[in-house]
């Protein structure tokens, strides 16, 4: 059985991360597993990168795709709102293109293809059997990979809050209609959805979309020997971290995306009782701009899995104060460390997190109780170690990236079976 799993990055951003580890697991269980991406950054050889074509000719045909899909942005530019993260297309600027250099496979497994799969040419020639993962709202959406509460998604989008747009028939309307269009294409029982969180399923199963489509729910998966408890002592060594601090960990792989709620965790540790012993540590690629009076260390984003692990392991609680998100990668990671987390109740955290076992939960956006039990757990050593214990506990039981990798291996041969 040979598996194609396409996404746009192989190891940069969550999303590809999660990608990049299930195919690590599959080759673990010696299941033919290749990743072909767009932009590849690691050193493995069974992932493939697309190569456009250096020709006159279909550079010009890409120069022209570009132009055509960025004319369709232009008339936002001044009405899109500041600080929201990036919208996306259904068309690629590569077209068909990716078709001619896509491995031979029984099974394609797409991951997060904005930018790099054109939805109405893909669709249009693939015969195979699909699995699709989604990693946020984007396929189902009009361009947004969070709708930030907006709703339009389960008719027809337009009059799209994240392009500032008061037109029905706007671009988040036609990039709706194009997918819709481009998805019936394919044959009955050829597409599953799947999504790591009960969350993102039940958004997906309201969308237009997907609605009629079949959908799992199939967590990430980790390598639980790459994250696994390190000496507290030494790693807090390593960061120049005080041992007597009380280390409060926060990482996103960006800092400044407001939806991942740095200035939010700001408020909260603002309004923590006064205690020199607090320390903040952040990873992630971005500027802090730190406003709390509290020590703090920052990390920029880091890529070896065993460094992470020194990292979480340096902490007494992770704090993931996100206000929407799928099933974030850190919180798997942190427990995996036998680090406690505290959140909001949003998006998919509530299926990692559970309160009095593996962390405690805040409602989503009351800032004050996120400091409430921020400050309980800081101050009540024996709890956080009991907690600890079932974090690291539940990441092996329900978590192991051998388990993800079987849960898709069986859903990979019904889909054969379905479509023989």
């Amino acid at each position: 059985m040979k598996i194609c799993q396409i996404s746009t990055h192989d190891i940069a951003g969550g999303a590809a991360r999660a990608a990049y580890r299930l195919h690590q697991g599959l080759c673990h269980l010696h299941i033919d597993s290749q990743l072909y991406v767009l932009n590849k950054l690691s050193r493995d050889d069974r992932v493939l990168a697309f190569t456009p074509s250096a020709k006159f000719w279909p550079q010009l045909q890409r120069f022209v795709r570009h132009k055509r899909i960025q004319r369709s942005f232009d008339q936002y530019r001044s009405s899109r709102p500041g600080g929201l993260e990036i919208f996306s297309d259904d068309r690629s600027h590569f077209g068909a293109a990716p078709l001619t250099q896509l491995p031979v496979c029984d099974v394609i497994h797409l991951h997060w293809i904005a930018r790099f799969i054109d939805y109405t040419t893909f669709f249009g020639h693939i015969h195979k059997p699909i699995i699709w993962t989604l990693h946020d709202m984007n396929p189902f959406s009009g361009g947004c990979h969070y709708s930030d509460g907006c709703r339009h998604y389960t008719d027809q989008c337009g009059h799209c809050p994240q392009l500032g747009s008061e037109l029905w028939h706007d671009l988040s309307a036609s990039v709706l209609h194009r997918k819709q269009k481009a998805l019936s294409q394919l044959q009955p029982g050829q597409l599953h959805i799947v999504t790591p969180s009960r969350w993102l399923a039940h958004q997906a199963k309201q969308s237009t979309l997907f609605r009629q489509l079949p959908i799992s729910v199939i967590p990430y998966g980790l390598d639980t020997h790459k994250f696994a408890p390190q000496n507290s002592s030494a790693s807090r060594h390593i960061l120049g971290i005080p041992q007597s601090a009380r280390v409060i960990l926060f990482a996103a792989s960006n800092l400044s995306t407001q939806r991942k709620g740095f200035g939010l965790l700001q408020e909260a540790l603002n309004n923590l009782a006064a205690d020199d012993r607090i320390f903040l540590l952040s990873v992630g690629y971005g500027v802090t701009n730190l406003a709390a009076t509290i020590p703090h260390r920052h990390v920029e984003t880091v890529n070896d899995d065993r460094l992470l692990s020194a990292i979480y392991s340096a902490a007494d609680i992770f704090v993931i104060p996100s206000i929407e998100d799928n099933l974030p990668n850190t919180v798997l990671e942190a427990m995996a460390c036998g680090t406690p987390v505290v959140g909001f109740d949003v998006g998919g955290i509530p299926d990692m997190v559970r309160p009095g076992i593996t962390g405690e939960l805040a409602p989503a956006g009351d800032v004050a109780r996120l400091s409430q039990v921020i400050q309980a757990l800081l101050e009540t050593p024996e709890k956080r170690h009991e907690l600890a214990a079932n974090c690291r506990r539940i990441a092996e039981e329900e978590y192991a990236l051998d388990l993800q990798a079987h849960r898709y291996m069986a859903l990979y041969k019904q889909m054969l079976e379905i479509n023989s």
